[in-house]
């Protein structure tokens, strides 16, 4: 009895539900089967190379980027016209780098699902269009890219057909880029357009290979997954920098905070999964399409299996010393890209629903034995959340809901123990990423 009576408390107090079940909808929705289907109509262009055919409607980027177009299309035509559906390109001349033996148009195809209360405020999903074989040069050869990256491009469409149901308060894109391969054009490309549209861009999930569950190590999950997140910002100033050595914060930028985000959710409404937060920008010495947006000042991570397979990656497609090579439909599992898309789809849509992130969010409690923090107020905030967590903690562990303030002390807790954070929660009890404080107050 009193944990039914605590229960109601919590949630008449507090006025918010840890869950909302429209969560467990989207997972439901979310369809193995149109996975599969669109992974082999994908594959089937024979070559999506950046420098590949574009005139042919069987084979070649052109071919599977009009493709990509339609799809989103459709989805539209299905909502009432609820994505706003277009190219966006530039012309890479030959030579900006050895990748690159001729001038090609890169484009992208972007699908918007327009938030009602803040249509310029946007959560990106994105996966690659393109697929390369050995020679990064060599755009004829067959170069199926079943796993990378039709896995991530056909999660994207899969997540905007399972989203196009629903309304939000901020914007959704959905995104396939181009050339990724050649030296991330398509990322550069879109970044910067988005930047010049002034567009306020708060997270990129970038989806990299969502399909494959046997590593070249032998390990086999088809649980486990990465999500990769630099430390801070590359625009963070000088002084930015040098107040780090005092008051901390160097693995607490915004891409760092956007990936605990991620975590927490996967955590709450799909248990069964491993989330593995890496501390890193990519993989060692690689990379992906949310770097170019990360270089712009973004927030942005990149999803992805846990365990890859090296002998499917940007290879000619072969059989040599017993090993079969090349990235083709039968490595990739359909199911565990479903997981990894509804992790996707659940994490947009709840940055989607939930309030934008407190801005001018400070602390103070030097030589205190409290800690102090206040904020800005934001629209449509029910309340705000306080968090905090061990130094050397990779999550937020702790947090305290102190209701529609502006400012809060954490009475007892030492300022120099721990690291501390703000969320805003909105009535529908979703919540804005976790901000670091950037000010001190006295």
């Amino acid at each position: 009895m009193k944990k039914i009576v605590l229960g109601v408390f919590l949630v008449s107090v507090l006025g918010f539900s840890q869950t909302d079940t429209r969560v467990y909808d989207i997972i439901n929705a979310v369809s193995a089967e149109r996975i599969e289907k669109d992974i082999t109509t994908l594959a089937n262009f024979g070559t999506r190379h950046t420098l590949s055919d574009t005139i042919s409607n069987t084979r070649g980027i052109g071919a599977a980027r009009r493709w990509i177009k339609s799809e989103l299309d459709n989805i539209s035509s299905e909502c009432d016209n609820c994505l706003e559906v277009f190219y966006q390109k530039d012309l890479v001349k030959q030579g900006i780098n050895p990748r690159i033996a001729k001038d090609v148009w890169v484009v992208n195809v972007v699908a918007i699902k327009r938030g009602t209360k803040h249509p310029n405020r946007f959560i990106i999903m994105s996966g690659d269009i393109d697929s390369r074989v050995s020679d990064p040069n060599d755009y004829t050869s067959d170069s199926p890219g079943a796993n990378d990256n039709a896995s991530g491009m056909a999660g994207t469409i899969e997540a905007a057909r399972v989203l196009s149901k629903y309304e939000f308060e901020s914007s959704i894109m959905f995104v396939g880029l181009s050339g990724e391969e050649q030296g991330l054009f398509g990322g550069k490309g879109l970044a910067a357009y988005a930047k010049g549209k002034e567009w306020d861009i708060v997270g990129v999930l970038n989806n990299d290979m969502i399909g494959n569950i046997k590593g070249v190590n032998g390990v086999v999950s088809n649980r486990d997954f990465r999500i990769f997140s630099e430390p801070v910002p590359p625009t963070e100033t000088t002084q930015q920098r040098r107040a780090k050595r005092f008051y901390g914060g160097e693995v607490d930028g915004i891409s760092r905070q956007l990936a605990r985000y991620i975590h927490s959710t996967t955590k709450r409404y799909m248990p069964e999964m491993n989330p593995m937060l890496i501390y890193r920008l990519d993989r060692f010495g690689r990379g992906g399409h949310h770097r170019p947006f990360n270089d712009f000042g973004f927030a942005g991570i990149r999803i992805m299996e846990a365990h890859e397979n090296y002998t499917q990656q940007h290879q000619d497609v072969r059989i040599e010393n017993g090993i079969a090579y090349g990235d083709v439909l039968e490595h990739v599992n359909f199911q565990y890209a479903k997981k990894l898309t509804a992790v996707n789809a659940i994490n947009l849509a709840s940055i989607a629903w939930g309030p934008p992130a407190p801005k001018n969010v400070e602390i103070g409690g030097i030589v205190e034995p409290s800690a102090r923090l206040k904020w800005d107020k934001v629209d449509g905030a029910k309340g705000y959340k306080i968090y905090w967590r061990d130094t050397t903690s990779p999550t937020w562990d702790n947090y305290r809901y102190v209701g529609n303030v502006l400012q809060h002390t954490l009475e007892g807790i030492v300022i120099d123990n721990y690291f501390f954070g703000v969320a805003a929660v909105g009535k529908n009890g979703h919540e804005s990423p976790v901000v670091f404080p950037s000010g001190i107050f006295r």
